[in-house]
């Protein structure tokens, strides 16, 4: 793997590097020598147009600007003649032994005897440029020749010949200065991977040791690039693994201390059995003394059956309701009842709740407050949260006195949305405010058999909350009691 790593990074590089060369190389070859004829044409084009601005009569040039035009075009290695109509030169750059060969040569071109190889590049009316291959002393031109607006006749040269040659020599040089940067590149590449792959060894080996659950070996080189984050990284890590194993071992003393508490629960299903017993007692009492009655006959009268029915159907329905909250309940409390979380209006719900009881609320004559008309998110179980708020107003309406006012109130924080059912009414005791969430605790015993309940209702309030890993309670205010409940705000 590491030596792997290192050939991985050498090659990588030494192909880059060969890379940019060889594309070097390839413009070089394919593109300078297009690149340096343009230049060479723009540069003729320059020169012509300065003679067309010095030579727009016929009149002599001063020496002023013969010694400028001299320089131009020596800067530009343009050789350049102007003559007369009667070919005397008027103008001449370069050296004085060429002169006579640039007569010559327009000669030739105006008498149609040239003996030179040649491809027009480019053709106006007032000049032509072309490429040309001079047979006599075996050179590749460039050539522009014209008229000027005086009259006077031009003819420019530069030599393109030595271009190759610089190309040639320019390609040499490419290939010597690369090959030695591809040898530089494989020294360094090496060297730089040895420090990198015996620092990544130094890792491999601590995730070993970890994987052996020795948490004693550290990262310490040091430093802040990548490879220094990920080794102080894997000591964060080694450091919590550690201390999660450390707390996994204390939990697993914690399992051993529930296994050990199985009398306990033993012991409570017993007391939740006695306790459903207990409940059911009175109800199947009172429907077999009625029962009875009326198998006997004890009131012949329709009136009194009908007594004796209603009493009977009332008892069973309790017992109905108690048995399906108690199902609810062990559903909730033995993790049986699955959480569905969900973003829902709870402004909906609490007006779905209110509907449902509109019945309810009218025989109690109740006055419910409740002025929340924007819809607020939350995140919760919308079936198990409409439970509780159901399970909040009955038990509000079924306590309900003086003013007989509910209120039900919605305040929003940055997380939490809290829920308030206010009912006015008798305080609860102190001392009791913790026992209601209990399985059948009844605070006014008479007051809770005399509306049919089972002390049932808060339990699965509390259950839900739990599931929901959320809180509730309850506090006596002025005038009456305050329940409360809360879920997670939808941002």
């Amino acid at each position: 793997m590491k030596s792997s790593l290192r050939i991985k990074m050498a090659f990588t590089l030494v192909t880059i590097v060969a890379g940019a060369i060889m594309g070097n190389w390839f413009i070089n070859m394919v593109f300078q020598e297009k690149y340096y004829v343009s230049s060479k044409e723009m540069d003729l084009i320059e020169i012509y147009e300065i003679m067309t601005e010095n030579f727009k009569s016929g009149e002599a040039v001063s020496s002023d600007i013969k010694i400028r035009m001299v320089s131009e075009c020596e800067s530009k290695n343009i050789t350049t003649l102007v003559a007369d109509a009667g070919l005397s030169p008027k103008f001449y750059s370069g050296y004085s032994i060429m002169s006579d060969s640039l007569v010559d040569r327009l000669k030739s071109i105006l008498f149609g005897s040239e003996s030179s190889d040649e491809e027009i590049i480019k053709k106006t009316p007032d000049y032509t440029l072309k490429s040309v291959y001079d047979n006599s002393n075996d050179q590749e031109y460039l050539e522009m020749t014209g008229a000027l607006e005086s009259g006077d006749l031009f003819i420019m040269r530069t030599s393109i010949e030595s271009i190759q040659e610089v190309l040639k020599v320019s390609n040499q040089f490419i290939a010597y200065v690369g090959g030695v940067v591809i040898s530089l590149s494989v020294i360094v590449v090496l060297i730089f991977s040895i420090g990198l792959t015996s620092r990544i060894e130094k890792l491999a080996h601590i995730s070993s040791e970890m994987s052996k659950l020795n948490f004693n070996i550290k990262y310490s080189d040091g430093g802040s690039d990548e490879i220094s984050m990920l080794g102080n990284n894997m000591n964060f890590l080694s450091e919590k693994l550690e201390k999660t194993i450390s707390e996994l071992k204390a939990a697993n003393i914690e399992l051993q201390k529930d296994i050990q508490k199985k009398d306990e629960i033993d012991k409570m299903r017993r007391d939740f059995l006695s306790n459903v017993s207990h409940e059911l007692k009175t109800p199947i009492a009172i429907i077999q003394g009625y029962a009875e009655g009326l198998k006997e006959s004890v009131n012949d009268d329709e009136e009194s059956r009908n007594f004796y029915c209603d009493v009977i159907m009332d008892e069973a329905v309790k017992m109905n309701r108690m048995v399906k909250k108690l199902l609810t309940l062990n559903q909730i409390e033995f993790g049986n009842k699955m959480v569905e979380m969900e973003r829902f209006d709870i402004v909906t719900v609490i007006d779905q709740v209110l509907n449902k009881s509109s019945v309810f609320i009218t025989e109690k004559n109740a006055n419910i407050i409740f002025d929340n008309k924007a819809k607020i998110y939350v995140w919760a179980d919308e079936f198990q949260i409409e439970e509780v708020i159901t399970n909040y107003i009955s038990n509000a309406l079924n306590h309900l006195d003086y003013d007989r006012v509910i209120k039900i109130t919605l305040e929003e924080s940055e997380k939490l949305v809290r829920c308030t059912v206010f009912n006015t009414g008798n305080h609860i005791p102190e001392n009791e405010l913790d026992k209601i969430w209990e399985k059948f605790y009844k605070v006014d015993k008479a007051r809770t058999r005399e509306y049919g309940g089972n002390g049932i209702g808060l339990s699965i309030v509390k259950a839900i909350m739990t599931s929901l890993n959320r809180e509730c309670g309850v506090k006596n205010v002025e005038d009456g009691v305050e329940f409360w409940f809360e879920v997670e705000k939808s941002v």
